[in-house]
């Protein structure tokens, strides 16, 4: 440059645009400083509000809850069929033709049908209920039990000193007839073909 001025030395003089420059660099980077910091803060405070646990708010997945496949039907009961029940229909009221009644009723119902006749002393005329049912003790959980379908109220009674395989149906003061046929069916059905158990839900982590 000509004139009064000149430049001496071999620096030059600082230009502004360089300051400028090193001054949004440097709010550039604190504004990120602060968005880091505000973010970190407001997980801790969705963590504090919902209850949720330091990894979940990281990103690990919660626990989950699960429900397991229902269990398979338990197996039918080893029950025997009506067939299978050799009934002895014994009357201890003082009607008569009742027991052979209720034996052609259980006949066809499918039960087979033994003696019919009038109770032994030690039951004549001693029954109360609509009826009492007797057998042996293999006979408690399983002919017995079919038989107490037809006669809901009889009351269920194991002779462990008696042999065999037939049961007896012994007539009581209160009987009014047999169960009807579609509750007495509804009631086999129910015993053979039980539903299976609920099962809870499982929550793994």
């Amino acid at each position: 440059m000509g004139g009064q001025y000149k430049i001496t030395g071999d620096k030059y003089p600082r230009m502004r645009p360089a300051r400028r420059r090193g001054r949004l660099a440097f709010v550039a980077v604190a504004c990120v400083a602060v968005l880091g910091v505000l973010g970190w803060g407001t997980l801790q405070l969705i963590d504090v509000f919902t209850g949720g646990d330091k990894a979940s708010a990281a990103g690990t997945a919660p626990c989950a809850t699960t429900s397991p496949e229902a269990s398979a039907p338990p197996a039918a009961a080893k029950l025997p069929k009506p067939g299978q029940v050799t009934v002895n229909v014994l009357n201890a009221t003082t009607r008569s033709g009742l027991a052979q009644k209720t034996a052609d009723e259980l006949k066809k119902r499918g039960f087979r049908v033994g003696d019919v006749s009038n109770a032994p002393k030690e039951y004549d005329k001693k029954v109360d209920g609509t009826g009492l049912l007797l057998g042996p003790a293999a006979s408690l959980k399983t002919s017995l039990t079919v038989l107490g379908t037809q006669l809901p109220g009889a009351e269920h009674r194991a002779d462990a000193d008696r042999k065999g395989a037939e049961v007896d149906l012994v007539i009581g003061n209160g009987f009014k007839g047999l169960a009807e046929p579609a509750a007495a069916d509804a009631a086999l059905a129910k015993l053979t073909a039980p539903q299976p158990a609920p099962t809870a839900e499982k929550k793994s982590c």
